[in-house]
């Protein structure tokens, strides 16, 4: 392959090298078509693949079929690796059946903060568990000859001022927190490109910070992958060119071309940087090219195995958070009547909004799918509970709890709706909407055995935590969550997730609170290295549940333990008894 670059640079004139620089289109790269030089596609996706019809459309909504799979914050409450693996191994095959070349993910930024607007996209609050996660993802989706882009490199973690927010970070807390799982990922898994962000570290934009795309990932990291641009973040392309960016996203039909010749003509950028940043695009092509597979078929056959795996990953992320009594889980053979509440049960949130949104396959409804397990044999109530907003209607709430009064158990179906959460801005509280609550407590009230199952991407309050029997966090589950819904409830799966993330008990209590979302186009990163779990460790703060917290449906006990020695290290006693 490096021959091949070689002599491709050889050949190539430095106008079409410049013209390399920029993509095509919104999608895909420039080709060279007298020297053979392919254009590949890439395709936004960190749970699923967006491939827009069209690559000259950014096409929110206009997407091709694919199967959604859980967002970040329910795949790593899985902490389940081989899981991921084969979560990335089935969207490299959708993928290859759709002719992408590149899929825009993972995202791995740290969640600083719970009411960051994009937290449903990234893994966690931890820097080690997020880097675990995103290497065997990383590794499965490029074994099957898919190319990833580690994203969003670095110090994304709000979205208030995203294209402008300057995040003020000391080095260490850089390095340790925001930086070890890219660096992790760069080392061990090699992803084809990393994507740099649209804000400010320290005062320099993402893609033009010569510290972190030059000296740290290419120099101390030694990547030799491609860099390139989030869509739209370059703001002064001779800066970008000169700090070690590679390929800017998404092209703009040629306009800057000639102001990069300019450049580079009257030496303000040497020839040298511009093939440099060609080598590693066209390693990226030849990449692609090289590790080309045979076409599949998104067909029924292949769409009926992943939204197979899709409901065993929203089971396995899903997160076990109250069980009194045992009311989980439910025996459909002696269960004499359901009341399944709330809007979300029969139109389901299961994933955010945004670049990251997919077009699904199909959607599973957690009413149907406990319908068909039910069959006749138990009488299912059903009440919306809520409207589409957040105003509480009471005319709704009374027909909720009158349901609820006649079943033995009540199901309500809560959450975030998808405009609470949303790419572009950040959430501005933790409270579930004003009708979600209310219809949670009124539904309590009347109906002692109610278990509340949760869509939300990032953690919410919950005020009526002690009148619910039990609380299933379901997270946004993806197109099968209605049916991981029903697999939980009644035992077919049992509950293994654990958080990820803590849930605070308030805002006030959050590690950022005091720093977060900054003003005057800075935020300062004030709390340092103590972020999540850190923090609460340190200030001693019992958050709502912890970071790692889970249930599950198993019982089991220890008894007559005995020790084999008096001492376990020196100086440390053994009391097992």
């Amino acid at each position: 392959m490096e021959e091949r670059i070689n002599e491709l640079l050889g050949r190539l004139t430095l106008e079409e090298k410049v013209a390399l620089t920029t993509g095509r289109d919104y999608w895909t790269t420039r080709p060279v078509e007298r020297l053979g030089i392919p254009s590949i596609w890439l395709s936004d996706g960190p749970h699923g693949v967006r491939k827009i019809r069209s690559s000259d459309d950014m096409g929110l909504g206009d997407a091709v079929p694919a199967t959604c799979f859980p967002t970040a914050s329910c795949m790593a409450s899985s902490w389940d690796r081989s899981l991921i693996a084969a979560i990335g191994k089935a969207i490299a095959a959708e993928c290859r059946a759709l002719g992408v070349q590149v899929l825009l993910g993972p995202g791995i930024n740290i969640k600083r903060t719970p009411l960051g607007g994009r937290n449903f996209e990234y893994f966690s609050e931890d820097p080690y568990l997020t880097a675990e996660l995103a290497i065997a993802f990383v590794n499965a989706v490029q074994e099957e000859g898919i190319g990833t882009s580690l994203k969003h490199y670095a110090c994304n973690n709000q979205e208030f001022e995203r294209m402008t927010i300057s995040a003020e970070v000391d080095m260490r807390t850089l390095h340790e927190i925001y930086l070890y799982a890219f660096e992790r990922v760069v080392k061990e898994a090699r992803p084809w490109t990393v994507m740099a962000a649209y804000n400010r570290i320290n005062g320099v934009p993402a893609t033009e910070n010569s510290y972190l795309l030059t000296t740290v990932l290419k120099n101390e990291w030694g990547y030799e992958g491609c860099v390139i641009s989030d869509w739209t973040a370059v703001n002064d392309k001779e800066k970008a060119l000169l700090a070690g960016l590679d390929l800017e996203m998404p092209g703009k039909g040629g306009s800057g071309d000639m102001a990069v010749l300019r450049l580079v003509k009257e030496g303000r950028i040497a020839e040298s940087v511009i093939d440099e940043a060609v080598r590693r695009i066209l390693r990226l092509v030849l990449q692609a090219e090289q590790h080309q597979r045979p076409a599949v078929s998104f067909d029924a056959a292949l769409q009926a195995a992943h939204h197979a795996l899709a409901r065993r990953a929203a089971a396995e992320g899903a997160v076990l958070l109250k069980n009194e009594h045992h009311l989980l889980p439910l025996d459909r053979n002696s269960l004499s009547s359901l009341a399944v509440i709330g809007r979300f049960a029969r139109e389901p949130r299961y994933q955010g909004a945004g670049s990251s949104q997919v077009t699904p396959s199909r959607v599973d409804t957690a009413y149907d799918e406990i319908k068909k397990l039910l069959g006749n044999q138990c009488e299912l109530l059903y009440a919306p509970g809520y409207g589409s907003g957040s105003e509480v209607d009471e005319n709704l709430i009374a027909e909720a709890t009158a349901a609820a009064k006649q079943a033995a158990v009540a199901v309500v179906f809560a959450g975030l709706p998808p405009e609470w959460e949303w790419e572009g801005f950040d959430r501005d509280q933790l409270a579930l909407p004003a009708a979600h609550n209310r219809l949670i407590e009124a539904v309590c009230a009347v109906q002692p055995h109610t278990v509340v199952y949760l869509a939300n991407g990032s953690p919410v309050t919950m005020p009526w935590l002690d009148q619910a029997e039990a609380v299933i966090e379901g997270w946004l589950g993806g197109q099968a969550a209605g049916g991981a819904a029903a697999d939980l409830l009644f035992g077919l799966v049992n509950p293994s997730g654990k958080l990820a993330e803590t849930l605070p008990r308030r805002l006030e209590d959050t590690p950022a609170y005091l720093n977060f979302p900054g003003e005057a186009d800075s935020v300062r990163y004030g709390e340092g290295l103590f972020v999540g779990y850190r923090y609460y460790d340190r200030k001693k703060i019992a958050p709502l549940f912890p970071f790692g917290f889970g249930l599950s449906y198993t019982s089991f006990e220890y008894s007559d333990l005995q020790c084999d020695r008096k001492g376990l290290l020196k100086g440390i006693g053994c009391r097992c008894g």
